[in-house]
């Protein structure tokens, strides 16, 4: 008798940039309400759910590794422990394709928020997950979650939530800090792109070469069933809930021009997808898998 599976393979995705390829590794999922939308109805929001056949706010959480001149950068680090069982799976999957967390050689991230850079230390006793990897992440993430002013005008749960988290995950990296600014490559063929507004740092990177180009744009949208038609709506969780709107339609408009390859952090799994202008706004058209890294 044949026995049924019991869970997924793991959560792998390779895509060549040029001579550059990129994987995408899943960290796992969050389920979530919808409280923390601003700029919209909730129950117009419940609607548009509907319409996709989404029973709940599902958020994918991808990470997203480049291998480019013998070198491994690992974009994000996933939630750890902190969002339970359905995430923090990103060990587990750089395992499955034979990387060691002593292998990648920087990690560069998006932004400081626990579901991003929550997999940078063990909480269980302060060690550096990624013992031989620097840390880039733009200079205002590190003003921020580290500045105590910042920090006492927020409210108890934001202060252990994202402060306090913040803190934990990044100071044991504090002596191989890379904090940039603006657009700086830093990594070979990367190229950070601030996109402000969800956090005061929030970056992209652009990965190029050979003529090809993708933009891996972090928390550009959190939920895609209503941010790509209607961008103008926020969270509660952006710190410029204006900004990030704004940032948000304007990179809608160039790379719809452009025909930008994005990738997002939350976007299904593996996150990779071009966003088309329509009559009436935006849809997303996720890239159609393949065997083959292109």
């Amino acid at each position: 008798m044949s026995r049924k599976p019991l869970g997924q393979v793991p959560g792998i995705y390779h895509r060549a940039i040029g001579d550059i390829v990129v994987t995408a590794i899943s960290d796992g999922y969050a389920d979530a309400g919808i409280e923390p939308l601003r700029n919209i109805d909730l129950s117009e929001a419940l609607l548009l759910f509907e319409e996709k056949l989404r029973p709940v706010r599902r958020a994918s959480i991808n990470c997203y590794l480049v291998h480019s001149e013998g070198q491994i950068a690992l974009i994000d680090t996933g939630c750890g422990p902190y969002f339970g069982p359905t995430a923090g799976q990103l060990q587990r999957n750089l395992s499955a394709i034979g990387i060691r967390s002593d292998e990648i050689d920087a990690i560069l991230l998006t932004h400081i928020h626990p579901d991003h850079s929550a997999g940078l230390t063990d909480v269980a006793d302060g060690r550096r997950i990624f013992a031989n990897a620097r840390l880039a992440v733009h200079r205002n993430e590190l003003a921020h979650w580290f500045d105590d002013v910042e920090m006492a005008k927020a409210s108890d749960q934001d202060r252990r939530f994202f402060f306090d988290t913040a803190r934990e995950q990044v100071t044991p990296y504090k002596d191989v800090v890379q904090a940039f600014e603006g657009r700086t490559e830093v990594f070979p063929g990367v190229l950070s792109r601030p996109l402000l507004g969800h956090t005061p740092g929030h970056s992209g990177f652009t990965i190029s070469s050979k003529g090809e180009e993708l933009l891996i744009w972090g928390d550009t949208i959190h939920i895609p069933e209503i941010q790509i038609s209607r961008p103008e709506v926020t969270l509660t969780f952006d710190c410029d809930q204006e900004l990030a709107a704004q940032t948000r339609k304007k990179l809608f408009e160039e790379v719809s021009a452009r025909k930008t390859l994005i990738a997002g952090s939350h976007i299904d799994f593996p996150g990779f997808a071009h966003v088309v202008q329509r009559r009436d706004g935006y849809d997303l058209l996720p890239e159609p898998w393949s065997y083959t890294m292109r």
